[in-house]
């Protein structure tokens, strides 16, 4: 008799076990559709339209913070990864404003997506979006706080800069008063303020120069240069600081290159190159400008033999009033902005300048410039497309 239960008994209890697992499958397949649901759940109408006009970065959320519709710039700023929110600060905004119901904005300076370690900084607003949805707005400041960083560099040095020649005209002024009855400290120390007023009034008209060719608007009616003359120019320029340092200047390359742009400004580019090439030079030596063309580029290269740069402090040579030799600078007179001059007016031209050199044996800046399609070539190239 006991024997013959146990066979309804065992199979009673494999009904209840599959009946069990049957209504757990079943239980979350139905959680799994309605996951599924709010994962793919969509927007109130108009802002997907809205999301996608915005050049700002965009996220919409839902309630379990997931994300369900961004901006391009969302991505570009990597605030978004496997659509989640990347930054643990952004997910602390979120939540508070669905526990409280205010909107907030918040300054932050976050990472680059979830690997990188550059810094952004970030002007965000978290408000709700209807009852469900959470909508965080975030508009890149990094560039604006990168200028103004520049712009208080910039103003300190012109301060510490300034403040030498300044002091020093102020100093040799008192002592020309006290050597009034020797003639021969007279003429030293007026030499001297001669020397210092020279400088001042030579940082003076690069920082105005500098500041021109900073604005928008510093190129605004070009036309086609010769390099040859810009060259010849530039060589003017320097021949008389070149002879007194028994520097030759020898020039060759290609001819009758052109390029658009500013005469005058071009030739302001090559020649601070060449005094700096004169100014860092060995008597005696060479100082050397060639041209070279391709059919699209046109590059002006100033090679000299002189005490070269560190390779720690290539990237830095085009940076304001930075100079490599501190003590060759401020005995030639050297303002440390000639090279931040070159840079911009390269710039303003459409093309770029590349430095090589080698500690002890010299250096070679290459300015490169988008080379000019004169109307007799554009004309030639046409008349060969139509045959």
């Amino acid at each position: 008799m006991e024997s013959a239960l146990l066979v309804p008994l065992a199979l009673l209890l494999g009904a209840l076990l599959g009946g069990g697992a049957v209504a757990i499958i079943i239980a979350a397949v139905r959680r799994g559709h309605r996951a599924a649901q709010v994962a793919t759940a969509t927007v109130p109408d108009g802002v997907d339209q809205v999301i996608d006009a915005l050049e700002s970065a965009a996220v919409v959320l839902d309630s379990s913070n997931t994300v369900i519709k961004t901006s391009p710039g969302a991505h570009a700023l990597g605030l978004v990864w496997h659509r989640t929110l990347v930054h643990a600060r952004l997910v602390e905004l979120v939540d508070r404003v669905r526990r409280y119901g205010d909107p907030v904005t918040e300054d932050l300076e976050l990472t680059r997506g979830p690997l990188g370690d550059a810094q952004l900084r970030l002007s965000v607003r978290v408000a709700p979006l209807g009852t469900r949805y959470m909508l965080l707005i975030a508009d890149d400041r990094t560039e604006a706080h990168r200028l103004e960083a520049v712009r208080r560099d910039f103003v300190a040095n012109i301060s510490h800069e300034l403040k030498t020649p300044i002091g020093a005209v102020g100093l040799l002024a008192e002592a020309l008063e006290h050597a009034s009855d020797d003639p021969d400290q007279v003429r030293r120390f007026a030499e001297r303020m001669k020397t210092e007023s020279a400088r001042l009034a030579a940082m003076t008209q690069e920082i105005i120069e500098l500041s021109r060719l900073q604005a928008a608007n510093a190129l605004t009616d070009p036309s086609e240069v010769e390099v040859d003359a810009v060259i010849a120019a530039a060589i003017d320029k320097n021949r008389v600081a070149a002879e007194a340092a028994g520097i030759q200047i020898v020039s060759g390359g290609a001819k009758k290159a052109r390029v658009m742009g500013d005469e005058g400004m071009l030739v302001t580019a090559v020649h601070n190159l060449v005094a700096n090439a004169i100014q860092y030079s060995q008597k005696p030596s060479r100082v050397g400008i060639g041209v070279s063309m391709t059919d699209d580029i046109v590059e002006i290269a100033v090679t000299d033999q002189g005490v070269g740069i560190p390779d720690e402090e290539l990237d830095r040579v085009f940076e304001r009033f930075f100079r490599v030799d501190q003590a060759r600078s401020r005995a030639t007179g050297g303002t440390g902005l000639g090279l931040s001059i070159v840079k911009h007016v390269v710039q303003n031209h459409g093309g770029d300048v590349r430095v090589w050199s080698q500690s002890g044996y010299g250096s070679t800046f290459t300015i490169r410039l988008p080379r000019a399609v004169s109307s007799q070539r554009a004309s030639t190239s046409k008349q060969k497309v139509r045959s």
